[in-house]
């Protein structure tokens, strides 16, 4: 007779870990444990909206690198 494991308490969303998660994929580099835990822990907004600020400094960064060097 088959019993049903009890299954580990979800964890909320972290904001520190989806930081991790799109900084990451940045740069293309992931475990594959990793990339597991956080589709389990993370929310899809959270990804679009740590992705689109990445993106908003990502570009900010490189205007202010091109003021400098120009």
């Amino acid at each position: 007779m088959n019993v049903p494991q009890p299954r580990e308490p979800r964890r909320p969303p972290s904001v520190w870990r989806t930081v991790r998660a799109v900084a990451w994929s940045l740069f293309g580099v992931r475990r594959g444990s990793e990339y597991q835990q956080d589709g389990e822990r993370i929310t899809p907004l959270h990804v679009i909206a740590v992705g689109l600020a990445a993106i908003f400094v990502l570009v900010l960064g490189l205007i202010a690198l091109v003021k400098l060097v120009v």
